[in-house]
């Protein structure tokens, strides 16, 4: 077993209420978690999905009682209808992936830190995760130069589109998603299949 890749954006609320669970558990089982930020709106252009905006009414009704009983199980604070939502999600997926380039190259920072700053900042503190103060306050508060905003702009950008390819080849639909080999889990609430499916490949 390799390592999970974690298909994400922070832009969406079930990213949010994973927290930090992915991290504790690729590090109970000493298996490295990959953050692969995707724009979503290209993911279900390509897979079926429906923007949010484009949903049935009972639909969008539904989602936001989820929420609130999901944010309530995980403990975790959420504004169901925070003020920059939708926003561009492009920036925060730069930056994380800027950032885990940089931890990898042992220039400091907490990447699980930084993924939760920057849904904390759209979920919790009504920040516009597209701006460029909003993420170099989130990596500068994660350890990372803030500088990364813009000069991993270019790489940011190129392994963002590498990574939607990646995300439909492995059978990607949404968010969080995680994948470990040939094996899928879709969702905040398969986070505990995810841990059990590591217990009995180890």
């Amino acid at each position: 077993m390799s390592q999970i890749d974690y298909y994400l954006t922070v832009t969406s609320p079930y990213v949010h209420l994973a927290g930090r669970a992915p991290a504790e558990i690729a590090a109970r089982h000493g298996v490295p978690l990959v953050y692969r930020p995707v724009d979503p709106a290209a993911l279900f252009a390509r897979t079926g999905g429906v923007p949010l905006a484009e949903r049935h009414e009972s639909r969008k009704a539904y989602r936001l009682q989820d929420l609130r009983r999901q944010a309530a199980r995980r403990g975790l604070p959420v504004n169901v209808q925070p003020r920059h939502f939708p926003t561009n999600p492009a920036p925060a997926g730069y930056a994380i992936i800027a950032a885990q380039a940089a931890a990898a190259a042992g220039q400091g920072g907490d990447i699980h830190a930084l993924v939760q700053a920057l849904s904390r900042a759209c979920w919790e503190e009504e920040r516009d995760v597209a701006e460029d103060g909003v993420i170099r306050d989130c990596l500068a508060a994660a350890g990372f130069d803030p500088g990364l905003a813009m000069s991993g702009l270019l790489t940011g950008a190129e392994s963002y589109a590498r990574n939607l390819e990646a995300a439909v080849a492995a059978g990607v639909f949404g968010f969080p998603f995680f994948v470990v080999g040939e094996e899928r889990f879709w969702g905040q609430d398969r986070l505990e299949d995810l841990e059990r499916h590591l217990a009995r490949a180890a």
